[in-house]
This record gives C-alpha cells, sequence and structure tokens, in this order.
C-alpha cells in the first residue's frame, strides 16, 4: 500500500504543528483611539466598526439632496424670513437675472404658504365636523324641544366651549393669513419695482441689438426673421415694445409645452392666467397684452404693435423659432409667417424708426 506522500508542515522551529485543545489566551485591552478634538475627545471607530456610526462633523458633511432653489417652509402662523432675505439678496447684486431668481423663490414661497393656510382650514373644518358627528353619535346633542331633563348635563357647554375654541382658531388662522398676504404682497410690489428701474436703466446705458433678415418668397411675399437675443436683451425688448416687464426671464427662449401635440403656449399660468386661459387666439392674445398692468406673462414670443398709416395698429409677433425669431402677423384669430411686401415694409419701419429714436441698435440685411 502506497505510503501518503503529502509533505507535513512544521512549525518555524522545525518541529511538527499540532492542534492546540488549551482555550485561547485573552487579548490584552486595547486603548481606543480618541479624536483630537478641540475641547473634547470623541472615540475613534475600529477598524472592524462601521463608519457611518461616525456622526458627521459641521454642516459642510450634510447631504443637499433638496433643490437649492426650493425655499424653506414654515408653518402658518411662525414668522418667515423668507420676504427679507429675497430682498436682501435682490439688493446685494445688481442683474436682472438675479432679480427673477429671488422672484421667483418668493412665488414660490408664497404658493407653499398658501397651501399650508388652506390645509389648515381644512383640518379646522374636519375636527369641526367630527366634533359635532361624534355628540350626535353618542345620542346627547341636544334637540329642539327636548326637556333639559332628557339631556345629559354638561353637554350643551362642552359643545359651545369647543365650537368657541374652534371659532377663535379659525379667526386666528384668517388674521395670520391676511397678515402674510399683505407682507407677500409688498415684497412682490418691492421686486417688480426694482426689476423695472433696472430695465430703464439698462435702456438707457446700451439699447438691445437687432438684426432683421429679409427671406424672400416670391415677387410679392417674403419672410422675415430677426437674429437670436440675449435673456437681457428680451426682457428690455418686452419693456420697450409693450411698456411691462415679463413675469419670467427666460420666457422667450421656453418651448416646453404640456402635449407633446400641441406648440407651446403663448402665456404662462402666471398673473391671473389661469391654465386652462393659457392658448388664446390672437385677438384675445392682443386684448391680454393691451390690459393694463405691471407684468406680461408672456412665453416663446414677443410682441410688436405697428401703426397703420390710416390710424389703427396691426399686431405682429417675433415668435422664437432656434437660432432665429420669426416674424407673424395675426389675421383674424390666427397667426401667418407669409408677409405682403407692404406687411413686411411696415415692420421693417417700425423698427427703423425705433433706431432712430436711440431705443434699439437695427441691422437691415436682404436676402
Amino acid at each position: 500500500m502506497a505510503k501518503d506522500k503529502t509533505p507535513k508542515r512544521r512549525s518555524g522551529s522545525g518541529n511538527r504543528t499540532k492542534s492546540d485543545t488549551r482555550a485561547p489566551k485573552k487579548a490584552a485591552p486595547v486603548a481606543r483611539r480618541t479624536a483630537a478634538t478641540p475641547g473634547r475627545s470623541q472615540p475613534l471607530p475600529e477598524p472592524g466598526e462601521s463608519q457611518a456610526a461616525v456622526p458627521a462633523q459641521g454642516p459642510s458633511r450634510l447631504r443637499r439632496d433638496t433643490p437649492r432653489e426650493l425655499p424653506a417652509v414654515t408653518e402658518p402662523g411662525e414668522g418667515s424670513e423668507g420676504g427679507s432675505s429675497v430682498l436682501a439678496r435682490l439688493r446685494s447684486v445688481e442683474t436682472l437675472e438675479t432679480a427673477y431668481e429671488a422672484w421667483l423663490e418668493l412665488k414660490l414661497e408664497h404658493g407653499a404658504a398658501r397651501l399650508r393656510f388652506d390645509e389648515e382650514r381644512e383640518r379646522l373644518d374636519q375636527q369641526g365636523s367630527f366634533l359635532v358627528g361624534a355628540v350626535r353619535a353618542a345620542g346627547m346633542e341636544p334637540r329642539p324641544g327636548s326637556e333639559p331633563g332628557l339631556v345629559p348635563a354638561g353637554v350643551e357647554g362642552f359643545l359651545r366651549g369647543a365650537e368657541g375654541r374652534l371659532a377663535e382658531a379659525r379667526e386666528e388662522l384668517a388674521r395670520t393669513e391676511a397678515d402674510s398676504e399683505a407682507s407677500y404682497q409688498q415684497t412682490f410690489a418691492e421686486i417688480r419695482a426694482t426689476i423695472t428701474d433696472r430695465v430703464r436703466r439698462y435702456l438707457e446705458a446700451s439699447p438691445p441689438r437687432l438684426q432683421l433678415l429679409l427671406r424672400k418668397v416670391g415677387a410679392t411675399r417674403s419672410i422675415l426673421h430677426v437674429a437670436r437675443v440675449g435673456g437681457d436683451e428680451a426682457v428690455l425688448l418686452c419693456y420697450l415694445l409693450t411698456g411691462r416687464i415679463p413675469s419670467r426671464y427666460g420666457f422667450l427662449f421656453d418651448d416646453s409645452t404640456e402635449e407633446v401635440s400641441l406648440p407651446p403656449a403663448p402665456l404662462y399660468a402666471d398673473e391671473g392666467v389661469e391654465s386652462r386661459d393659457t392658448r388664446p387666439d390672437a385677438e384675445a392674445l392682443k386684448a391680454r397684452i393691451g390690459a393694463p398692468g405691471e407684468v406680461l406673462p408672456l412665453k416663446g414670443f414677443l410682441p410688436v404693435f405697428v401703426p397703420r398709416p390710416a390710424g389703427g395698429e396691426d399686431f405682429y409677433r417675433m415668435l422664437q423659432r432656434g437660432p432665429v425669431m420669426e416674424v407673424e402677423v395675426a389675421d383674424g384669430a390666427e397667426f401667418r409667417n407669409i408677409l405682403s411686401r407692404e406687411e413686411a415694409e411696415r415692420f421693417a419701419g417700425h423698427l427703423l424708426r425705433l433706431k432712430l429714436e436711440g431705443k434699439i441698435e437695427l441691422e437691415l440685411e436682404a436676402g
């Protein structure tokens, strides 16, 4: 029988290893390391311990999962520093984009505050109805014509006290909501005034520059294009052409749509415009732009009103289309981009008149 030729393991001293059945010796206690923190020592994790057990030190290690543009939310009745912080940032940087960012932040905070007040009002209504329902279910509600002896003692006082407390809570909520709304409206007014003042100063210091491009379509028809402008120029042109500021900074370049089968809506659901009214026809859009107010919730275009020689005016719009804006004229309830020679000349003449008045810089190019 062949012998097992597997070599036997030997210890470092040359002797064969044998299984040690003795109990293992206890390891000497090891002193835990401590972090050198000023004023306080904290144990560091051992090599086998999870690092997650150590709390993060300082705010720099906190997670930032919440988008930075979302405002802090406070409960109804608590003081909110959002308005003051927004105004402080508005005054610290003299740019249009920063002003519009502050305005949008305050709009989000205002919407959240209104939602909280609605939820609190609904909670109080539910609490009142639940109380009355509980009393009815218990058969303790005093009924008209019932004898006093048939009603348990203290029920009327209990109901009156509970309803009185609910009425006080509703009154306090209404007062708090009115104060909150007044504070928000005051801040909104200051933001609008600040943006309007900046727009006027920018227009005086540096008029926007436009490049008008003529594209012939046959002998008597043409298409007019205007080279793409920047964000500040879009805001300045909106105020120059309408006397009102847009509700959003990047309004001209927003081609988003709630329905992929439809073109982008010409209005935002801002400044009193409901979601169902964001797609008016040409006539309704003209009336909306001509209505009095400080702000226009325009989206994706710039309106231009060109006077007629015999009186009145025509409604044009410069619709953003990628690298250019395409000029369209209102024709009944619709817009069309194929202009007659007379329509194209009157639009170009209107821009030339603005150039001669020093309100814009204009470059004409015939294709």
